[in-house]
């Protein structure tokens, strides 16, 4: 059972196994959100959490793949993150300090033949002929930096690495949000322009397309005949109540629009007996 975290009007999948599985056997794409761990000052690429759209999180809460959850309010808190996270810290800083002492006494150890030979020649350089001194080696031993290196060495805290969570680390209680009843954090229930794209989405995904979000087309969904990773959207889906007209003036720029990107425009609308009725919107120009 995939779990959906909702909040706020939000629909979220943490999990990166349900997410492929949304993906590759319910042809549900979503939109990831998060930033990756390793790049996290970017947006070209993006990861967990998904962000699936209402219409998404409704289809597999109503086909029985998915439950819609939240975090239960008032429940029993652990000691307290940020607490836990400074002690995590410390003990990440601490056993890397040693790793990177270790290191660095292995490296001086390994060049301190080069060293002596380094200062004895710099020393000879230094000495005036005829002093009687030409003769004086730098003492054998190990450099003066590796006598002191336990004491000298210096680790800053930033320089710590630690791991980046993808998901909460800490176990929390969650409740069961019902996805037929309107509430803080799911409000679509009952709402009309919900409504009417619920059910050209799940029309249109019966009949084996893709959607993602239409928004940056002027649309309401973008219709694939594929996974979008692989295919052009062939479709820019606009959702209007059956009873209601497009204005001539949407209609024109719908249709250009269209023309503009390579896509036919659907003009979508629901009756009564939730048939869903389409109409294509070709651009020509005069003849």
């Amino acid at each position: 059972m995939i779990l959906i975290h909702v909040a706020e009007g939000q629909a979220l999948v943490w999990s990166a196994e349900e997410a492929r599985e949304l993906r590759e056997q319910h042809g549900l794409c979503g939109n990831p959100v998060g930033s990756l761990a390793r790049q996290p000052r970017q947006n070209g690429r993006l990861g967990l959490p998904l962000r699936l759209l209402p219409e998404e999180a409704a289809l597999l809460a109503e086909s029985g793949l998915a439950l819609l959850v939240k975090a239960r309010e008032g429940a029993a808190a652990g000691p307290s993150e940020e607490e836990e996270n400074r002690r995590l810290l410390e003990r990440l800083h601490s056993e890397q300090r040693k790793l990177a002492l270790q290191e660095k006494r292995a490296l001086l150890e390994g060049l301190s033949e080069h060293i002596r030979q380094g200062r004895q020649f710099k020393k000879g350089r230094r000495r005036k002929p005829g002093t009687g001194s030409e003769g004086v080696d730098v003492p054998l031993g190990p450099p003066r930096e590796l006598e002191d290196l336990d004491g000298n060495f210096c680790f800053p805290l930033e320089n710590t690495l630690t791991q980046i969570h993808t998901a909460c680390p800490h176990p929390r209680q969650l409740e069961v949000v019902n996805w037929r009843l309107p509430s803080a954090d799911w409000p679509y229930p009952g709402d009309p322009t919900h409504s009417l794209r619920y059910c050209v989405f799940k029309d249109l995904h019966a009949k084996g397309f893709r959607l993602t979000s239409g928004g940056k087309f002027g649309g309401d969904y973008l219709i694939y005949p594929g996974d979008p990773m692989r295919f052009h959207a062939h479709f820019i889906a606009i959702c209007v109540p059956y009873e209601e007209g497009l204005p001539l003036h949407d209609t024109v720029t719908a249709g250009r629009l269209g023309s503009n990107v390579k896509k036919t425009v659907l003009i979508c609308s629901v009756r009564k007996d939730k048939t869903v009725i389409y109409t294509s919107l070709r651009w020509r120009g005069i003849q």
